[in-house]
């Protein structure tokens, strides 16, 4: 296995260019990501015989979704259990304080959309909801940031993981050594 410190330089992450979702639905999903959450469509395109739409989150930040027709939706909240094989739990918006959030989650009752309380995790707080395709949603907003400047890995809001993985433990001592491989399907 190699060494991080051994590989090329990291990259110059900016954020999450897009997410690419699965929809039935094309047409419920435009209304829903810019008519619900005020989204901007930035982008349409075809994949093949698919529509791929893209949501602009804010700079450079987007959510996609490619028009699967027939494709099965499901609902399951954020952070939950499924018996069903997933790849994605939840997206979580960022939002830039507690005013938006609460913003929002007025916009998405008075929208129809059911919505929770804010919920206090601590170091963020958040609001779930879903969309038309049943994939859950969050929106958040960080109440101490730990983004954009060197990680504290002894920080107690944000490292609370009272028995981490050996991953963080190697961090905590200087920096991961053992990578796995992966492999194309």
């Amino acid at each position: 296995m190699a060494v991080a410190d051994e590989l090329p330089d990291r990259p110059r992450w900016q954020g999450i260019n897009h997410l690419a979702l699965v929809t039935p639905d094309m047409d419920a999903t435009v209304r829903f990501y810019v008519g619900v959450l005020g989204m901007r469509l930035v982008a349409t395109t075809m994949a093949g015989p698919m529509r791929h739409y893209f949501f602009e989150m804010g700079r450079g930040n987007t959510v996609a979704f490619f028009e699967v027709e027939g494709a099965e939706t499901f609902a399951k909240p954020a952070g939950g259990p499924s018996d069903r094989a997933i790849q994605l739990d939840h997206i979580s918006f960022d939002v830039p304080d507690e005013h938006a959030l609460e913003t929002l989650r007025k916009r998405l009752l008075a929208a129809g959309s059911e919505v929770t309380t804010v919920v206090d995790h601590g170091f963020i707080r958040s609001v779930y909801f879903t969309d038309p395709n049943g994939i859950a949603l969050e929106a958040s907003w960080w109440v101490v940031d730990g983004t954009g400047r060197p990680s504290d890995y002894n920080d107690a809001v944000l490292f609370g993981d009272a028995d981490p993985v050996p991953a963080v433990r190697e961090l905590q001592a200087g920096g991961i050594t053992d990578l796995p491989r992966t492999r194309l399907t």
